[in-house]
């Protein structure tokens, strides 16, 4: 008998489905593919400026660096730790959590994840059942709908327009509450329009989830990011009494510079926890302990250089929305807070541009990137079409060439 291997049939019998359905309905991030694309071009030598990726321009401050890399050197650091997160780090997060937003809790309440993405997809898992129904105020973060989806249940979208500075009200989403509705998805201040809401409406919400006995995923990562003297309130701080059903995501990522090192967290109940813990057992384990150490220093340091960051911020802000502005069929709010603009644009679609006349802001988008080489997110990645996420985390010289370009192209219009 020959021992040779002998190739495989093409009569060989294959996977009835290569892919799962579940992981193939998955829509892949838009914001990613903008600044992949734009990285691309780049890398091809065109001149082309990104306003995509929802990402600080600075570098991580380095007294956070330094622990790190003190860390590195730990022989502690190299070996597996609790699942749940190191107890220094989940203990600065609850006292964190007291001082920055107002919210008693404990570090036993507190779960470190890989990065915000992870805790927004964990809060899911853990309180959603197949069929259960989550209210997402449109527009929204991109990977909200899936991480909805992937978790078993419904995303229901309620839209709120630049006439409402995208926010939505109580009376939407009593309409769009049905006995199926099992959360509700909170992020303030908002990717993608920089919307805070008011206490007021944060509290009107809260005592409208808590009278019918809804969850609140409340996703606070830009807590930090606020301009105009505006400070972003937590809605358990408003409404305690939301506390048994209430989860906060949060993490280092936007406040400090720290995208890449991926840490970030979720607060809830103690049941939640329990069970997010299980979950993150078999997902990942723990979040990289060098990474745990640098948020450790993050958390336990000042926010000087935070500040340095927000001024610039505030300034790229003030400059971007005055530009938008000056466009013709643009309407664009003041944010006040995060890092982004978020133009309404459905006055220049069904114009004439170099002989192309886009309906959707999806075609507006290719059409920006081809003639006036800027890459900028469409609206149909966050909800409705008619609009444009714009960045403004980078350099003030490319924002000012990269909006200006825009200016000129859509100057066109006919």
């Amino acid at each position: 008998m020959s021992t040779e291997s002998s190739p495989v049939s093409s009569s060989a019998a294959q996977p009835i489905r290569r892919i799962s359905k579940r992981i193939a309905a998955i829509a892949p991030s838009a914001t990613l593919a903008v600044d992949a694309r734009a990285k691309e071009l780049k890398a091809q030598g065109q001149p082309v400026i990104g306003f995509g990726a929802g990402e600080p321009d600075f570098p991580t401050p380095g007294y956070i660096v330094e622990a790190a890399i003190e860390a590195a050197r730990n022989p502690a650091s190299h070996r597996y730790s609790p699942a749940a997160g190191l107890p220094a780090l989940r203990e600065a997060i609850a006292t964190r959590a007291l001082s920055d937003a107002g919210v008693r809790t404990s570090a036993s309440n507190v779960v470190v994840t890989n990065g915000g993405k992870q805790a927004v997809y964990e809060a899911f898992a853990t309180i959603l059942d197949p069929g259960d129904e989550l209210i997402l105020p449109a527009p929204y973060w991109t990977t909200y709908p899936e991480a909805v989806r992937l978790a078993g249940g419904v995303p229901v979208e309620v839209f709120a327009g630049a006439d409402q500075d995208y926010k939505v009200t109580v009376e939407q989403l009593e309409a769009a509450r049905t006995p199926r509705t099992k959360a509700l998805l909170l992020c303030s201040p908002s990717n993608p329009t920089g919307s805070v809401y008011t206490p007021d409406e944060l509290r009107a919400i809260g005592e409208w989830a808590l009278a019918h006995g809804i969850w609140v995923v409340s996703d606070e990562i830009y807590q930090h990011l606020t301009y105009d003297g505006v400070t972003a309130k937590s809605i358990l701080s408003l409404v305690p009494d939301l506390a048994e059903q209430t989860i906060i995501v949060n993490g280092v990522a936007k406040t400090y510079a720290m995208t890449g090192w991926r840490v970030g967290w979720l607060i809830g109940p103690s049941d939640v926890v329990k069970a997010a813990t299980n979950l993150q057992s078999h997902l990942s384990s723990n979040v990289a302990n060098v990474s745990q150490y640098a948020a450790l220093a993050a958390l336990t340091g000042d926010l000087s250089a935070v500040e340095e960051m927000k001024v610039a911020f505030d300034r790229r802000r003030r400059t971007m929305i005055g530009m938008l502005n000056d466009i013709e069929g643009v309407r664009t709010p003041m944010p006040q807070g995060a890092f982004y603009a978020y133009p309404d644009v459905r006055g220049v679609l069904g114009k004439t541009i170099r002989g192309v006349t886009p309906q959707t802001s999806a075609e507006l988008a290719t059409l920006i990137l081809d003639e006036a080489q800027v890459a900028v997110v469409p609206g149909e990645a966050f909800g409705p079409s008619g609009y444009l996420r714009l960045s403004y985390a980078l350099g003030d010289a490319d924002l000012v060439e990269g909006v200006t370009r825009i200016q000129r192209l859509l100057a066109e219009a006919e």
